[in-house]
């Protein structure tokens, strides 16, 4: 699809309706389908097209799209692919139970070749690592087109037409039922649903076309991802039928707690503590940020607990946006007093009391005044 977003893709504004997005669909779905349009890249066209409204018309996929922009999030396909490896993967997946899932065919079509299934695996990174993106080298575990057959099945490399379905890959069965004839249609037993039978099947694969195969994937995660939020890393999933794509990898991350900094939204929150002088007066502290810089923060005189205070900035990086660092002020009052500090404390409430005392008396005369007033 190169740059193109999806939504060019279906020709619509970014702020387009649900029910935009499935007119749109419908209309480009029933021109490009390749059954109908023998304009040449229709088929990609229309594999674009699905592509497309597969992440619009899905609530959260699309918010997800929104939030992160089209490269950010089909960028995890740009990651580096490298040989069988032997090392395993350190990331503790603890709490996700297994590491892969199969999503299935995902409605494609099964009729003649299969695409290849869709895997999920799960990541652990860090806060910081959230902030300001990273890579991550996993291990996987799938097919891929057997090497010695080319993903053929045939150790010839060669493959003959099915005598049973006569190449369609399905059996079309008639039935007649109270509401007339009913037509049903399976994979064929014979062929697997391919519509071809190996010449020689391939000793390496046993006929497959495919071996099960481990190898070292590199993940870019941009800046600004979110614990359930899920990277596509483009055909790395199961391999398809020979003649078919690959199926794709996709990667849900979880961030995991950090001790100090927590997040909201594209903000992250810190707290600082301070004394009670220092709340009364004012002060002037310094904060260290995720990527442990030192900022100067001014604390205004009289400043309430829990109070947040924002330095610009310095939150979560995300599409060229900064989010804010946001500090949470919080009062320690002072479980243990020196003599020093409890005789100033002493003073203190006695010049608070006195104060005190002193406005309740001019209240009360001007209490007084308004009544003589009233009665003259």
């Amino acid at each position: 699809m190169g740059s193109e977003s999806y939504y060019d893709v279906l020709g619509l504004p970014r702020n387009a309706t649900e029910t935009d997005i499935k007119k749109a669909y419908r209309n480009l779905a029933k021109k490009y389908h390749p059954d109908v349009c023998k304009e040449p890249g229709a088929e990609e066209k229309f594999k674009s097209i699905n592509e497309a409204y597969d992440v619009l018309s899905d609530e959260s996929k699309r918010r997800q799209y929104d939030q992160l922009g089209h490269d950010n999030f089909t960028n995890a396909s740009k990651g580096n692919y490298s040989g069988a490896g032997g090392a395993g993967f350190n990331a503790d997946f603890s709490g996700f139970g297994d590491i892969f899932d199969f999503f299935g065919g995902g409605g494609r079509r099964q009729s003649g070749p299969r695409e290849g299934d869709d895997l999920l695996m799960r990541i652990q990174i860090t806060l910081e690592e959230a902030v300001f993106g990273t890579q991550k080298e996993i291990e996987v575990m799938h097919t891929e087109s057997c090497p010695d057959c080319d993903g053929t099945g045939s150790s010839t490399k060669k493959t003959t037409t099915c005598s049973k379905c006569g190449g369609t890959g399905q059996i079309k069965q008639v039935k007649n039922s109270i509401f007339g004839q009913m037509v049903t249609q399976s994979p064929c037993p014979n062929c697997g649903g391919r519509g071809k039978i190996p010449e020689s099947p391939c000793k390496t694969c046993g006929g497959t076309g495919r071996t099960k195969i481990r190898r070292k994937v590199t993940v870019n995660v941009p800046a600004g991802m979110d614990s359930g939020m899920r990277l596509r890393m483009e055909g790395y999933g199961e391999a398809g039928d020979y003649g078919a794509r690959n199926g794709d990898l996709y990667i849900e991350v979880y961030v995991v707690a950090n001790p100090k900094f927590d997040r909201e939204d594209d903000n992250l929150i810190t707290q600082y503590e301070i004394s009670p002088a220092q709340a009364a007066l004012g002060c002037e502290v310094e904060i260290e940020t995720i990527d442990r810089k030192k900022v100067m923060l001014k604390i205004p005189a009289g400043i309430a607990y829990g109070t947040r205070l924002r330095i610009a900035g310095e939150g979560v990086r995300r599409r060229g946006n900064y989010g804010n660092l946001l500090v949470r002020i919080v009062i320690a009052t002072p479980k243990k007093l020196s003599s020093a500090e409890k005789e100033l404390y002493q003073k203190l409430l006695k010049a608070e009391g006195n104060a005190g005392s002193s406005s309740s008396k001019d209240d009360e005369k001007e209490s007084r005044s308004k009544k003589r007033g009233i009665f003259k």
